[in-house]
Order: structure tokens, then sequence, then C-alpha cells
């Protein structure tokens, strides 16, 4: 027991959903454009319109934001639906793959 604290319990992805039980994934990066801080998110599951909050999460990513401006094909939408590929303005930067969650 001498050498315990090397080896600590990583936090995993399912862990963090384990204490926010108030949010359900969404949908996934695909894309950011830098100089317009803009994020392409596909989303997979529920709606998501102005207003609501997202918590996006990935391997150096993790920040909570509301839904400002979203765009489809530069068009400004108000619902995003299961399927759409929108545009979506964000305050930080994003990653491809990191991981779209709407709270309740």
């Amino acid at each position: 027991m001498i050498l315990g604290f090397l080896f600590k319990k990583k936090t995993t992805k399912k862990a963090i959903l384990k204490k926010e039980k108030n949010i359900q994934k969404i949908g996934t990066v695909t894309h950011y454009f830098p100089k317009v801080k803009a994020a392409v998110i596909k989303i997979t599951k529920g709606p998501l319109k102005l207003g609501d909050t997202v918590y996006i999460k990935g391997h150096s990513t993790d920040f909570k934001q509301k839904v400002t401006s979203m765009q489809i094909e530069r068009q400004l939408i108000k619902l995003a639906k299961k399927g759409n590929l929108i545009g979506l303005r964000v305050t930080r930067r994003t990653r491809e793959g990191d991981i779209v969650f709407k709270e309740f």
C-alpha cells in the first residue's frame, strides 16, 4: 500500500454522466472555425433551441454556455432537430469529437 497513490482512479465520461443527472447527449462536434468562433455540430438526439444551455466536453474541452446563435447553410434558425448539421456560435475553442450535451 505504499505505492497506492500511484494508482488513482481516472474519471471517465460515464462517471461524468452519472454525476450530471440533468444532461442528455445531443450531438458531437465535427468541425471548428476559429476566426468566427463557431462549431459544426451533428445533432444525434432531440431538439436544440435558442436559449438552451449546452455542455461541451472533450479531451481538453469542458465548458457550458447558452445557445445564442445557430445556423444551417448560413440561415439563422431557432430550432435544430435530429439529423441536422448546424453551426453553433461558441465562447471557447472546441475540437472534433467533442461531445455536446443539453442541460434540463
